[in-house]
C-alpha cells in the first residue's frame, strides 16, 4: 500500500493526477498515454488463456503506431523482430502464451513493449513469482533496454536483489523517502526511514480520509 502501483498508472496516465506534473525531455505529460510510455502490468492482471502466439502478442505493441487501417509493413516486421531477439523468445515466437513459464510470459510482454518503440518503460513487480534463472534472464533483457537508451522504472519489493538489479532507487511509502543513486540511497537509515514510518502511515491517513 506504498503507492508504487499507483505511481506508475499516473506515470503511464492510466490514472488522473492529483497533484504535481511529470515531464519527459522537457515536455509535459497529460492524463492521456503517450506512446513514448509503454505499461507493462502486473502478471496476474493478465488473462494467461486468451489465445494469442507470442509473436502475436508483441506484434500488438505495433498497432499504437499503424494509427487506423494502416498496413503492417517492413518496419512494423523489423520492430517485432528486433524485439523478440532482444527478449531473447525468438524460439517461442509460435508458442500460445498460456503454454509459457511465468518468466517467458513476462519477457513476452516487454517484447510486446518494445515493438512498440516506447522510451519509457513501466514494469509492475515484473519479478514477482519468477525463480533464479527467469529472474536473471528478465534482468538481462531489461538491461539490453537500458543500454538502448531506454528508461525503465519497475516497481520493486525484494529488497535483497535491489542492488544487482537497479543503478537509482526510489523509496516511497506514502510519500517521497528518498531518491537518487542505488549505492547512495539504499542505505540501512534510510530504510528504517521508509519502514519505520509505515507503522504510523495507516493513523496519518486515516485523519485525512475525515477530513
Amino acid at each position: 500500500g506504498a503507492g508504487k502501483t499507483t505511481l506508475l498508472k499516473a506515470i503511464a496516465g492510466l490514472l488522473p493526477i492529483e497533484t504535481g506534473h511529470i515531464r519527459f525531455e522537457g515536455h509535459e505529460l497529460g492524463d492521456h498515454p503517450s506512446r513514448a510510455i509503454a505499461y507493462v502490468p502486473q502478471r496476474e492482471a493478465v488473462d494467461w488463456d486468451f489465445p494469442i502466439t507470442v509473436r502475436g502478442l508483441v506484434e500488438m505493441g505495433r498497432y499504437p503506431a499503424l494509427g487506423n487501417w494502416a498496413r503492417f509493413g517492413a518496419k512494423d516486421c523489423e520492430a517485432v523482430e528486433e524485439a523478440l531477439h532482444v527478449c531473447d523468445l525468438e524460439d517461442l515466437a509460435d508458442r500460445q502464451i498460456s503454454a509459457l513459464s511465468g518468466g517467458q510470459q513476462q519477457r513476452a510482454f516487454l517484447a510486446r513493449a518494445w515493438a512498440q518503440r516506447a522510451e519509457i518503460y513501466l514494469l509492475d513487480e515484473p519479478f514477482t513469482g519468477l525463480d533464479r534463472n527467469a529472474t536473471e534472464a528478465f534482468a538481462a533483457a531489461m538491461r539490453r533496454l537500458r543500454d538502448a537508451g531506454k528508461l525503465v522504472i519497475a516497481s520493486h519489493h525484494d529488497l535483497k536483489s535491489v542492488e544487482a538489479l537497479f543503478d537509482q532507487i526510489l523509496l516511497l511509502n506514502g510519500e517521497l523517502v528518498v531518491c537518487g543513486p542505488t549505492a547512495e540511497a539504499f542505505t540501512p537509515q534510510n530504510l528504517d526511514r521508509a519502514y519505520g514510518m509505515h507503522i504510523f502511515s495507516g493513523h496519518a491517513h486515516h485523519h485525512h480520509d475525515h477530513a
